[in-house]
């Protein structure tokens, strides 16, 4: 049985498998720390083009993250020592930033997680790089879709069944396979928190949505299969069959009607062309 628990924002949290239910301070915690992180997302834009290297962009997400007060949750998050992830093409999450260049027709997610105040403010988007191939921009496309037809589900009385199974109807009606090794999360004082938040599932099924109750939507949507596979610097996911992957994340908070988006870009910019 799903066990859940109010928690007032001066409580210091811990992991326990409980869902928290948090006051409104929470929200204010959560709308600025999300705001930093749409920010930080907005602020790359101008970069992401042909010949830019990820280590580049990566300086330009802790820039922006110093300069707002917070500071990159992944840097130095279990051995990890960037500011973001940096995914291009079939790396399905967690690409490590470095001397990689970014090429003319390539699709790159940019994950950020900023730590303001103690809020996590986790979010990311795809980037399409130059000149970029209708099949790959139809594939961004559609995962931005299964986004928000997760986030629609999202409010109190329906369940992570629901979310899910808006997100693996739609990806499936264009053929398209849904990451299963690699879920959303609860978030707020902790980076990753309960409850699991699953991209495909059966509706009416999984814990039930309650005001209060902060997560990551982050659906990962594959050309092909759905199968992943680690590459040996234990961060870096790739799709199996080497087809494109894309994804969208933005973290929600449950309220007395439906949900708020804590990450969604102040520019209009949430998704792509930009």
């Amino acid at each position: 049985m799903t066990e859940y628990v109010n928690i007032a924002s001066d409580v210091r949290s811990a992991r326990t498998g409980a869902i928290k239910l948090h006051d409104e301070a929470g929200f204010a915690g959560m709308r600025a720390a999300g705001r930093l992180g749409a920010d930080a997302l907005d602020a790359l834009v101008p970069h992401v083009v042909p010949g830019v290297t990820t280590g580049e962009l990566d300086d330009i997400v802790r820039e922006i993250t110093l300069r707002g007060g917070g500071v990159p949750a992944t840097l130095g998050y279990r051995g990890f020592t960037h500011s973001c992830c940096t995914s291009i093409n079939h790396v399905v999450c967690h690409g490590i930033p470095g001397s990689k260049v970014l090429r003319d027709g390539d699709i790159v997610n940019i994950d950020v997680t900023p730590l303001l105040d103690r809020w996590h403010g986790d979010t990311s988007r795809m980037f399409l790089v130059g000149d970029v191939p209708i099949k790959a921009r139809r594939l961004v496309d559609v995962t931005y879709e299964c986004l928000m037809l997760g986030i629609e589900q999202a409010k109190p009385g329906n369940t992570m069944g629901d979310v899910a199974h808006a997100i693996q109807t739609f990806a499936e009606k264009h053929r398209y396979g849904i990451v299963r090794d690699f879920c959303g999360h609860g978030v707020g004082r902790l980076f990753h928190d309960a409850p699991e938040v699953v991209h495909a599932g059966r509706p009416g099924t999984g814990p039930e949505l309650r005001p209060g109750m902060f997560f990551t939507i982050e659906p990962m949507i594959n050309i092909g299969r759905h199968d992943v596979k680690m590459l040996d610097d234990g961060w870096t996911a790739v799709t199996r069959d080497k087809t494109l992957s894309a994804q969208f994340e933005h973290s929600v908070g449950i309220t007395e009607s439906g949900c708020e988006i804590f990450t969604k870009s102040p520019k209009g910019l949430d998704r792509p062309p930009y």
